[in-house]
């Protein structure tokens, strides 16, 4: 016998305004979204709409973590390079290459109706151009 239940999707925008070359923690957005779908189990995708930004799940207790990671990540894509790109200015093409060595979507399950992070884990929108944007992150929950 084959249990059929019938898959729900919610999605949402998110509008976040980041303070130029920084992390910025948003798991409780995400987990708001988790909760207002009514999904207690599947799978949450979590996508930013732009190549000059990313996401990543990293440590959210110890401010230390993420200030190494900006700094090994300035150190790693200068932007004092002589890129080909350069017409948005001296920090774009740096931070197109910082998004992509790191990510642009994030896949966490659901469980429970809860985003099944570890207990040291949040989830970052990671700002790679100098001054503050306006960034779209979107939303996709999936599951029963």
């Amino acid at each position: 016998m084959t249990a059929t239940t019938a898959t729900r999707h919610y999605q949402t925008v998110l509008d976040l305004d980041t303070r130029g070359k920084s992390l910025l923690r948003f798991t409780h957005a995400v987990q708001a979204a988790v909760s207002t779908s009514g999904i207690v189990t599947g799978l949450c995708t979590v996508f930013v709409r732009h190549t000059s930004a990313s996401l990543i799940i990293q440590e959210n207790a110890d401010p230390d973590v993420l200030v190494d990671l900006e700094n090994f990540l300035a150190r790693l894509v200068p932007e004092n390079y002589p890129y080909a790109h350069s017409t948005e200015g001296p920090d774009d093409m740096p931070a197109h290459i910082r998004s992509v060595l790191t990510h642009t979507s994030e896949n966490i399950p659901v469980v429970q109706g809860r985003l099944a992070l570890g207990t040291w884990q949040g989830i970052y929108l990671w700002e790679h151009r100098q001054r503050g944007h306006r960034r779209e992150v979107v939303i996709h929950i999936f599951g029963n």
